[in-house]
């Protein structure tokens, strides 16, 4: 009677107290607690693909200033130095050799070789190009909203990507802190069953079943471990953060009702995605790049300055220096129709764009409706799931209560004790499941957090 009444107290204890462990165990420190919202703060800062993105953007920037440029006026110098390597000579021979008799060349020119050089300068502001300019400085513009779309894009992915990794630790992390309670049950049982069988009280069998129960219990605790430490290793990683820093994720509240409407969704999503701005944006280009190439039937005019300088010549009657202020101009008459072609070919470009912009809109509403029903559905699933726990719990207060008033056998509260565990899991999966749901929908919706 006395380990009959030691039995149930182990039970009552057990199943009042509360399912956690301590952070803090043989003196080590705690775990960090990091936040959902912590999480999604340092991915965003600190995350290696979101970097390069931010890095796209700068390069884009970078395009656009050296476009700019172009506007003003080129400098350029150029220089020859040169030796001669073959000497000139130059004479007049006597023609009239019987006019005037031994006399040889009346006159002969020799050049000397040592080096000469030329010096010269231009400068040529653009005129006629700068309607030209303005298009390619429009061109890297849209180039550079694109790779803020794409950076749009990967915070949103790397977002999404955080959360299912932060509600699939928190799911495992919390049926491991059920298992370690289920373990620490199964254990007392053990040791009051291990008494009772030396006494006589219970069958060996009942001995077995309890151990049995308690091996399973441990190898699946090891086995959500390493689990769980691959899942933090890889949050790390999305964080950009050394892939050992230890970690604890904090309860977040529970699901709520759904109050999306999915017509509202699917306008925010055709305002909001960044796959959408991205291909809207490709289409400016293309008609851009098309009034490029059509601005290429106007001549090329600038206004030009040159500067020469001669050194070292031998002959004198070149200028030393010369300065020429004038109008530089430069245009293909003809060119066998190549421009029409090209002109025709940025059409097509431009209808490919378009196209792309409509197949875009329609897989993205598709996909906005297919996270919405799903989002519902995992919502449904979660509300049968938490009514099977609550049932499980009951069932199991009832067990025990029947077992103390030894109207039940150690076998039926065994059994339920395994359906409420089981019925935690199935939970806490329905739960992970709804939050990775809500995460993919916020994503095909274009929400940035």
């Amino acid at each position: 009677m006395v380990n009959r009444i030691v039995f149930l107290l182990a039970i009552a204890v057990l199943m009042t107290t509360p399912l956690s462990v301590p952070a803090q165990q043989n003196g080590a420190e705690p775990a960090e607690v990091l936040t959902l919202d912590q999480a999604i703060s340092l991915a965003l800062r600190d995350n290696r693909e979101v970097k390069n993105a931010q890095l796209s953007v700068g390069k884009a920037g970078d395009g656009v200033a050296a476009a700019r440029t172009l506007r003003l006026p080129s400098m350029n110098v150029y220089s020859l130095l040169s030796q001669q390597l073959v000497k000139h000579d130059a004479s007049l021979d006597n023609s009239e050799t019987n006019v005037v008799p031994g006399v040889g060349p009346i006159f002969s020119i020799s050049t000397t070789r040592r080096p000469t050089a030329i010096f010269a300068g231009q400068i040529l502001q653009p005129l006629s190009q700068q309607y030209r300019i303005s298009l390619e400085i429009k061109q890297a513009g849209l180039a550079r909203e694109v790779e803020g779309e794409k950076l749009r894009q990967a915070e949103q992915t790397t977002v999404s990507q955080v959360k299912q990794n932060y509600y699939g630790i928190l799911q495992a992390q919390s049926a491991l802190d059920s298992m370690r309670e289920a373990i620490r049950y199964y254990r007392e049982l053990d040791r009051v069953t291990v008494d009772n069988v030396t006494q006589q009280v219970s069958l060996k069998a009942d001995s077995l079943e309890v151990k049995t129960r308690l091996a399973k219990t441990e190898y699946e605790a090891l086995n959500l471990t390493n689990q769980l430490a691959t899942e933090k290793e890889q949050l790390n990683n999305l964080l950009g953060r050394d892939v050992r820093a230890d970690f604890r994720v904090a309860a977040i509240a529970d699901a709520v009702g759904l109050d999306a409407d999915l017509v509202l969704a699917r306008s925010r999503a055709l305002d909001q995605r960044p796959e959408l701005r991205e291909a809207r944006l490709k289409v400016k280009q293309a008609e851009v790049d098309r009034r490029i190439k059509k601005s290429e039937y106007i001549p090329d005019v600038s206004a030009g300055f040159t500067y020469m300088s001669f050194r070292n010549f031998n002959n004198d009657a070149i200028p030393k220096n010369s300065a020429s202020l004038g109008v530089a101009m430069k245009w293909e008459v003809f060119d066998w129709g190549r421009k029409k072609n090209q002109l025709a070919e940025k059409d097509r470009t431009i209808e490919q764009a378009k196209n792309g912009l409509r197949e875009a809109e329609s897989l993205v509403l598709i996909e906005v409706g297919d996270k919405f029903r799903k989002l519902q559905q995992t919502r449904q699933a979660l509300v049968v799931a938490q009514l099977k726990q609550e049932t499980a719990r009951e069932n199991m207060r009832v067990s025990v209560s029947k077992y103390k008033l030894q109207a039940a056998l150690l076998s039926d509260a065994l059994q339920t004790q395994a359906t409420l565990a089981d019925a935690d899991y199935e939970y806490q999966k329905a739960l992970l499941t709804f939050w990775t749901a809500k995460a993919e929908y916020e994503k095909s919706i274009g929400a940035d957090k």
